[in-house]
């Protein structure tokens, strides 16, 4: 139901320890994103925005502060329910693919949905259907590295959305692609997500200001914390 939060995030910090010294990279990040929302975190390179994102997909626990996704506080969880919660609720794509190299394209969709509890039959045809609609059906049967960028990236995409999760995280998904590749991974994904049709929230991180123009709200990670974007 639109209105409601999906991504709220109270007073979170977060660092990392190397040897004896400690970088604090998140300072007291307070963000809310609705149902049905896009919003696109702009930062420049080392500000924290795939640890944020991390945060956000339960793969990190920040060290302060509170996370809910969906109205779940995720400090609450074990880590098997975060794998559990993170099958079901988020879909993931990330610059760099991610696809396992010795697995098909239509086995590398085929995956996620398993994890999430389809059965094997289900989950072909979920991925069947999906890498047809991102224009890879003729491929499904071959391996990342027989694939080029932007194909790999339409097969994260149909992963990402395999599972029809409620919230999307996306890491940089034109970053390792041409300019033209990468526009039209955002068409693709634009008209996927007007297709289902459903309530689903992206996140979405970059560098990339052009990028902000499909998004419903812009802010940027500046010194450790969201502020508003200026200049969009």
């Amino acid at each position: 139901m639109s209105g409601k939060n999906i991504v709220k995030l109270q007073d979170v910090h977060h660092g990392y320890s190397i040897g004896k010294k400690r970088i604090e990279v998140l300072h007291g990040v307070n963000f809310e994103l609705q149902e049905d929302k896009w919003c696109c975190i702009l930062g420049a390179s080392g500000s924290g925005k795939t640890t944020l994102l991390n945060l956000i997909g339960t793969l990190e626990k920040c060290d302060s502060g509170s996370i809910e996704v969906g109205g779940k506080l995720l400090s609450s969880m074990s880590r098997r329910e975060c794998a559990r919660f993170r099958s079901a609720t988020i879909g993931f794509i990330f610059q760099s693919y991610c696809l396992l190299p010795e697995l098909s394209i239509r086995e590398n969709v085929m995956m996620a949905a398993r994890l999430n509890g389809l059965s094997a039959g289900d989950a072909g045809e979920k991925a069947d259907y999906l890498l047809e609609r991102v224009g890879l059906s003729h491929r499904r049967f071959h391996r990342p590295s027989e694939l080029s960028g932007g194909e790999q990236q339409r097969s994260a995409v149909a992963r990402a959305l395999v599972n029809d999760p409620p919230l999307l995280l996306a890491d940089e998904p034109t970053g390792n692609l041409d300019e033209a590749t990468g526009a039209a991974i955002m068409d693709l994904f634009c008209s996927l997500r007007a297709e289902r049709q459903k309530n689903q929230s992206i996140i979405m991180i970059t560098h990339n200001r052009d990028l902000c123009k499909f998004a419903d709200v812009t802010v940027e990670l500046s010194k450790g914390k969201l502020q508003k974007a200026e200049n969009i």
